[in-house]
């Protein structure tokens, strides 16, 4: 049935224009975004969306406690990968949304996936997984990890991350604003010399999207609610060198922030054979 003339139908922002043109002219109505209509809704998370998050994250859990069997000097990032993937559903998803696996240089790059290139001992690893987990609420976590014992400048360096993720994290309550969780992370860093070296934002929401409001980034005064959900994620990044990131979901209370991520935050260091 054709819409009231001059009536409006809210739609997806994902929707293909192959999709909307015949929608609007089949139904005569103004197509508009649905977002704005649903923007609180989806930010503001209920207990059993909340329950569904707490799932997830105890999942991906449980696949960074078996990523160290699969960081062995001799394979290659895609290797690491394909077991991933196999443990994220083998754990509980039902599909894997992303992986990335970035090993040495390549972890200085916020935004690499995998590659041909080989593991080696004193590399640092960056693996930062996750997926959905029925009934489509997704997981999202990073730990970094390290192939041997770390230099102690790298070491002494990803104390400093530590503080600054712990930090973040603390800064969540009520009324605190997005924005200032981001800087909450950023001021540590920015104390140790090491703020250039954060080239992101400190987070993002997650629900049934991986990447959904509220965002933690400079220049959202967005005050935080309760139920609402999104990483912490502060990272630092030394181009050509290596790179880190420690990552949790967390889920604002009404008095603070309540980690759905449980694995140990330090640099994980796997034995290497000699």
């Amino acid at each position: 049935a054709a819409a009231l003339p001059g009536s409006t139908v809210a739609v997806t922002d994902a929707m293909p224009a192959l999709h909307l043109l015949p929608l609007a002219s089949v139904l005569g109505a103004v197509p508009v975004l649905a977002t704005d209509v649903l923007r609180q809704l989806r930010m503001i998370k209920d207990p059993s969306e909340i329950e569904a998050l707490t799932k997830a994250g105890a999942a991906i859990d449980r696949v960074h406690a078996r990523v160290p069997e699969f960081l062995v000097p001799g394979r290659t990032e895609a290797d690491v990968s394909a077991d991933i993937a196999e443990a994220i559903v083998a754990e509980g998803h039902s599909e894997v949304a992303f992986i990335i696996v970035g090993s040495g240089p390549h972890g200085a790059d916020p935004h690499h996936e995998v590659s041909d290139r080989t593991l080696q001992a004193g590399d640092v690893v960056v693996v930062d997984i996750g997926g959905p987990v029925d009934p489509g609420y997704n997981s999202d976590c990073t730990r970094t990890y390290s192939l041997g014992e770390p230099d102690p400048a790298v070491a002494q360096q990803y104390s400093v991350l530590l503080q600054a993720q712990r930090a973040s994290v603390a800064a969540v309550r009520p009324g605190v604003t997005a924005e200032q969780v981001d800087a909450a992370a950023r001021d540590v860093l920015e104390r140790a010399g090491l703020a250039e070296y954060f080239v992101h934002r400190t987070g993002h929401g997650i629900g049934l999207s991986v990447h959904e409001e509220p965002y933690i980034v400079a220049g959202n005064d967005l005050p935080l609610a309760p139920g609402m959900a999104f990483s912490v994620e502060p990272g630092i990044y030394f181009p050509g060198a290596w790179g880190a990131r420690i990552e949790d979901i967390v889920v604002v209370t009404d008095d603070g922030a309540e980690p759905l991520n449980a694995r140990p935050h330090e640099l994980v260091v796997v034995p290497v054979a000699q």
